[in-house]
C-alpha cells in the first residue's frame, strides 16, 4: 500500500516531470537545427521528442484522477522551456555577421580584428550626417561577445547589428578547430546543401 502511494504520488509525477523537461528541450534543439540548416537530423530528434511525449501522456492517461500528474506535466513543460533556452545559449550553434557603422576612424579596429585572425571587409560610405566607415565580419556565434567587446573598446559609440547566417561557404576566421567544429563536422552529411 505504501509503495503504491509512493508510486502514484511521487514516482510517476517525477517521471512525467523529467520526461517533459527532456522532450521540450529536444524540441528546442530540433527547431535550432532546422533553423541552422541541419534539416536531416531534425527528424531523429523529433522521434525521441515524440517518444518521450507519448510516455508522459500514457502515464497521465493511466491515472486521470491524480491531479499531481497534471501539475508535473505543466511544470515539466515550463522547466523544459527554460532548460531549452539555457541549452540553446550554451550550444550557440551557427555563424553570425556583424555590421559596424561608425563615424570615427576604424583603422585601428580593422587592424586589431585582422591581427587576431578575423576577416574584415571595410568600406567608406556616406551616412545621414556625412562620411561613415562600415565594417563586416563573419564570426562563429560563440565569438559574438568577444568581438562586440573589441568593437566597444575601439569605437564605443559605433552602431552595430548582428544577423544570423544560414549558410557560409567556408569556415569563418579565426581558424581554431573547436569541439563545436567537431560536432558540426559529424552532422555535415546531414546538413542541407546549397
Amino acid at each position: 500500500m505504501a509503495q503504491d502511494l509512493f508510486t502514484v504520488w511521487i514516482l510517476i509525477p517525477s517521471l512525467i516531470f523529467l520526461a517533459r523537461i527532456l522532450d521540450v528541450s529536444l524540441g528546442t534543439i530540433k527547431i535550432i537545427f532546422i533553423a541552422k540548416g541541419y534539416r536531416k537530423s531534425a527528424p531523429i530528434l523529433a522521434f525521441f521528442e515524440m517518444l518521450l511525449w507519448l510516455y508522459t501522456i500514457t502515464k497521465i492517461m493511466e491515472n486521470l484522477t491524480n491531479p499531481i500528474n497534471y501539475v508535473a506535466y505543466a511544470l515539466g513543460f515550463s522547466a523544459g522551456t527554460y532548460a531549452g533556452i539555457i541549452l540553446e545559449g550554451k550550444l550557440a550553434v551557427g555563424t553570425e555577421i556583424i555590421q559596424v557603422i561608425t563615424k570615427k576612424d576604424a583603422t585601428n579596429l580593422v587592424q586589431y580584428l585582422k591581427d587576431h585572425g578575423y576577416r574584415v571587409t571595410h568600406v567608406t560610405a556616406c551616412g545621414e550626417e556625412g562620411p561613415v566607415n562600415i565594417l563586416f565580419t563573419v564570426v562563429k556565434r560563440k565569438k559574438i561577445s568577444q568581438v562586440v567587446g573589441i568593437i566597444r573598446r575601439f569605437n564605443p559609440k559605433s552602431f552595430y547589428t548582428i544577423e544570423d547566417i544560414e549558410y557560409v561557404s567556408e569556415r569563418p576566421a579565426p581558424f581554431e578547430y573547436t569541439r563545436e567544429d567537431q560536432i558540426n563536422d559529424m552532422f555535415k552529411g546531414l546538413r542541407k546543401s546549397k
